[in-house]
This record gives structure tokens, C-alpha cells and sequence, in this order.
């Protein structure tokens, strides 16, 4: 499918989005102040093992201590997939992780998830360094190839190539990039990817933990070495000096490619142009309208992601189970949109639209399964069950798109609701009625915000009858410093 990838570029901002069919498919931010950390190789050092959890917590200089799980420093024993992820050994097998890791123990470590919310960063003792063709791994003996690259005698082929490059006991995976690609290619990238690790192993004798020892590209030469791709027509950035840095990266890289970048000239803001903002915009919506008139309800809590299914405005030309399987299929495709745009991560679960017809629910099942397999980060999926609910899960190695934009609401803390006129006033006469004991001679004075002000004046019989039972007078004050459910109470 072809692509477009739009680089929107500033001093203290990149946007980098990547268009497919006119459509937003992807979208990565990155802020000079907030550089995100996932690929940083750090020395680290231990601060506390815990054995109860297989796992410890290691300092790597950043604000939170990030946490190393026993999976993530096991030795020789580790076992990789073609594709570089780990599987899983016997339980059995597996050393205890206070014999691999003591207090104040200093560690090689690359950040292979940043922080999400309250949780630090998750590391790994297993290094991978990216390059175009290839991706190295100095700590393992894997040889993979990607799962893209499907003609077999292609796949043996650039496996012999690397094979014979490679330094002894050390690892790599070939990229889809690389398929096609001759062996003057890939010794290339493999010498330039070897050249970085002897720099890291050079600094790590040299430097006092905590400290950095190499840091990531930044997130527009990421997506540059990621997602180019003959599938790609235009590379379009609105940064003149950033343009000239990406020409002659290509120029000394990716030749093949210089004839896809383009500068952006036009007056209207490059994102305005191309629609993404508006895109952005939606994707930070709770509801999200479909073409038919049904609409999706994303809620994002701590442990979870809900996404609901509704029919709204549209009511279909057939019959009722026909038009709640073409809003559920429609909802399918717009679904997986969000997850890619909004990068939603962990615990998912999607509620359908019931449909009593189990062929629908397989229908709508496999349709899903269908969309998902277009999509990069991993995901696994249950089977939809008889109430129309779906549980899955997909990797999330980063904060998602409204959790990096957006912060909870200070107003309610988050919650999404606050009390009710109503039920702040019940609350003060419930006060009045506890200090009532206190002073029978005097009066009370009770400061509360506009809103349940305007709501105490309509109540006139309700603060009559409070003040005949707490027998003292009680007079309401605006105080517009006040949060809508406080309010300060005072006897005279």
C-alpha cells in the first residue's frame, strides 16, 4: 500500500506521521524536553533485588528507577524466535534472580520500554542495536529473519550472507528492509552496527554508573531508518535545516531513496494541509462517530482500555440482527484504526453490539483478527463470546497519544464527574446538623461555590426547616475560590 510520511519539525517539537491511502496510519511525537528514552543502552546500577517478584529495581540515572525483570538478565539459557522475541525456557532451568544480580551491582542495560503513568522504565540486559538492514544483538548467537520477507531461497540467502559476516557468538536479525539487498549492503550495516558496539563496551569500562552510554536516533532519523520503504512515494518535512540533514543522510545511506523527499513550502501549517490535525483531534475524542451513524466509546483506566459499540443514529434497511452485524463489522475496521493512531496498549476490552446469531459473532471475530494482522505491534486476541465482548491484548512499549498530549482533568482529579449540586448541598445541611451542639447561640455562615449557591436559594423550605432543627440561623455565601464540591463553614 503506498505510504506518505509527513515530518512536521521544530526547535522544541517533531511530529512525524505516516499516511497511507490519504489516511493517518501512524503517528509519533517527540519533545526536545521529554526525548523518550526506549533504545537507550545505559550502565546501571542495582538498588534493590526482589526475589518475591523475579525482578529488581536498577538506576540508570533517569527520574524513576527502572525495573529489570529476571527473563530480561538470564544468561546463555535465553531463547529467541526468528524474529528476535524471546521464548520462554523451562521454569525449571532458570536461576534465581538473587544469583544473577546483587545490590549496587553494576549493569549493561537498554531500555526496551519507556515509562508509562507511575511506572518506570523496563529494561533488559539483552542489548539490540538497529540499523537499516539489520539489527544486532552482541549478547545472544539468534539468526533470524524477519517474518516479511516469505520467498525461502531469499531467506537462506541473506542468512548465509550474515552468517559468514558476523563476529563469533553474536546475533542478528535481518530486516524486511534487507530483502534484495547485496552483500556490499549488509556488511556495510553490520560493520557500522559492530563499530557502535565496541564504542559501547569502550565507555562502559571507562564511565561511573549511573550514566548513558548511547543514545537512540531521534524520532525523525528513527522513522526515516524504520518505516522508508519502496512502499513510501513522498518524505515531506516543513524544516529547512532539518531537510538538509535528511538529504544528506539519504544522499550517504539510502541514495535509492533522495528522490522521495520533498520541503514543504506552502503557507498552511504542513499538518493543517495533509488533514492530521483534524485527525488528531478525533483521536483525542472519548466518542468516535462512524460513517453509518454508530459510534465507539473509548475509556482508558489504569488497568484498562474499554471500547464500547453503539448503533446511535443508525437504524439500517434490514432487519434488526442485520443491522447490529453491519454497525459491529464497521466498527471492526475503525477500531484498529484508533488502537494504530492513538498507540493503545495492554488490556483491551471491546464490547460488540449483542448479537444472537453465533455465525455474526464469528463473522465479526475473524473480521477482526483480519484487520489486526495489518498491524506492526503485536496483539493477541480471544474469542468473542456469547455477550459480544472481546479481550486482547497489544504490546505497549510507549505512553499512548492522549496520555502524552493530555493530563488528567484538575478540576476532578480525573475521575471524569464531580458531585452534584445537590448532593454538596445535602452534604452541608448533614454538617450543620453535627455541629449544631456546638454553639445554640450563635449562627452559621457557609461559603460555597455559585453553582450549589443558586441551588441553596431554590431551597428555601428545605434551609427553613434545617435551621428550625439545628435552631440557629445559617447564611450562604459566594466564594468563587472554592472547588465545586468544597465549601467552609464558620460559626459566629
Amino acid at each position: 500500500m503506498p505510504k506518505d510520511m509527513i515530518i512536521n519539525h521544530s526547535p522544541h517539537e517533531a511530529r512525524v506521521a505516516v499516511m497511507e491511502n490519504g489516511i493517518v496510519s501512524e503517528l509519533y511525537y517527540e519533545r526536545l524536553k521529554e526525548r523518550g528514552i526506549v533504545g537507550n543502552i545505559y550502565k546501571g546500577k542495582v538498588l534493590k533485588v526482589l526475589p518475591g517478584m523475579e525482578a529488581a529495581f536498577v538506576d540508570i540515572g533517569v527520574e524513576r528507577a527502572a525495573f529489570l525483570y529476571i527473563d530480561d538478565v538470564l544468561p546463555e539459557n535465553a531463547i529467541f524466535d526468528d524474529e528476535g522475541a524471546r521464548v520462554s525456557g523451562k521454569k525449571d532451568e532458570k536461576p534465581t534472580i538473587e544469583k544473577l544480580l546483587q545490590e549496587e551491582q553494576e549493569i549493561l542495560v537498554q531500555v526496551s520500554k519507556g515509562p508509562i503513568g507511575t511506572k518506570g522504565a523496563r529494561i533488559t540486559s539483552h542489548i539490540s542495536i538497529p540499523g537499516r538492514n539489520l539489527v544486532y544483538m552482541p549478547t545472544v548467537t539468534t539468526l533470524g529473519v524477519s517474518r516479511q520477507i516469505t520467498s525461502i531461497d531469499e531467506r537462506h540467502r541473506l542468512k548465509d550472507i550474515v552468517n559468514r559476516l558476523r563476529p563469533e557468538k553474536s546475533g542478528f536479525i535481518i530486516r524486511t528492509v534487507a530483502e534484495g539487498r547485496s552483500e556490499d549492503d549488509l556488511r556495510s550495516d553490520l560493520n557500522y552496527l559492530v563499530s557502535i558496539w565496541d564504542e559501547i563496551i569502550k565507555d562502559y569500562k571507562q564511565t561511573e554508573a549511573p550514566a548513558l552510554l548511547h543514545r537512540d536516533l531521534d524520532i525523525v532519523f528513527r522513522s526515516i531508518r524504520d518505516v522508508l520503504s519502496p512502499e513510501v512515494r513522498r518524505l515531506i518535512i516543513d524544516d529547512k535545516a532539518q531537510y538538509k540533514a535528511i538529504k544528506y543522510f539519504l544522499n550517504t545511506y539510502l541514495p535509492r531513496y533522495r528522490s522521495v523527499l520533498e520541503f514543504f513550502t506552502k503557507d498552511t501549517p504542513i499538518f493543517d494541509h495533509y488533514g492530521i490535525e483534524a485527525e488528531i483531534e478525533r483521536a483525542l475524542d472519548q466518542k468516535v462517530w462512524l460513517k453509518s451513524g454508530g459510534y465507539l466509546v473509548i475509556d482508558q483506566t489504569e488497568a484498562l482500555i474499554s471500547i464500547d459499540v453503539n448503533t446511535g443514529r443508525f437504524v439500517g434497511n434490514e432487519s434488526h440482527e442485520k443491522t447490529i452485524l453491519k454497525t459491529n463489522l464497521e466498527a471492526v475496521e475503525e477500531i484498529v484504526y484508533q488502537l494504530q493512531l492513538r498507540n493503545i496498549g495492554g488490556i483491551i476490552i471491546i464490547d460488540f453490539i449483542d448479537m444472537g446469531v453465533a455465525e455474526h459473532r464469528q463473522k465479526v471475530y475473524h473480521a477482526l483478527k483480519e484487520h489486526l494482522k495489518h498491524d506492526k505491534t503485536r496483539s493477541k486476541i480471544l474469542q468473542i463470546s456469547e455477550m459480544g465482548l472481546v479481550e486482547m491484548t497489544r504490546k505497549r512499549d510507549r505512553e499512548n497519544l492522549t496520555r502524552y498530549l493530555c493530563n488528567p482533568c484538575p478540576y476532578c482529579e480525573g475521575k471524569g464527574r464531580t458531585k452534584s449540586v445537590s448532593t454538596v448541598s445535602y452534604e452541608i445541611f448533614r454538617e450543620l446538623y453535627r455541629n449544631r451542639l456546638k454553639n445554640r447561640n450563635g449562627s452559621f455562615v457557609v461559603y460555597v461555590h455559585p453553582d450549589v449557591y443558586e441551588f441553596l436559594m431554590e431551597e428555601n423550605s428545605t434551609v427553613e426547616q434545617v435551621e428550625q432543627d439545628v435552631g440557629q440561623k445559617v447564611a450562604f455565601k459566594i466564594s468563587n475560590s472554592l472547588h465545586h464540591e468544597q465549601f467552609e463553614l464558620y460559626e459566629y
